[in-house]
């Protein structure tokens, strides 16, 4: 039987940025830079699309568990190791 772990991590978004990355830490949260707009929640997407690449996993495997309307969210990875978020958080 397979045993799936998940890394609950809450995230920072910053929308329209030059520069699209994930990484760094603002007020303990991961911080993910989109250059989409934060307009009809495509922002939200771009997020969540960039925090699965950063972990090497499909998008489907990322999800928005708090936050939708806000900067600050929370987002659940599925099968996530918590070894790629401390690199996140401490590399910008």
């Amino acid at each position: 039987m397979l045993h799936t772990r998940h890394v609950r991590i809450t995230i920072r978004v910053r929308p329209g940025s030059a520069r699209p990355a994930v990484g760094g830490e603002h007020a303990d949260a991961l911080v993910v830079r989109v250059s989409a707009r934060a307009v009809d929640a495509r922002a939200t997407e771009a997020a969540l699309a960039a925090v699965a690449a950063a972990f090497s996993v499909r998008r489907d495997e990322v999800s928005l568990v708090a936050g939708a309307s806000g900067r600050t969210k929370i987002v659940e990875v599925a099968d996530g190791d918590p070894r790629i978020l401390e690199d996140l958080l401490h590399h910008p």
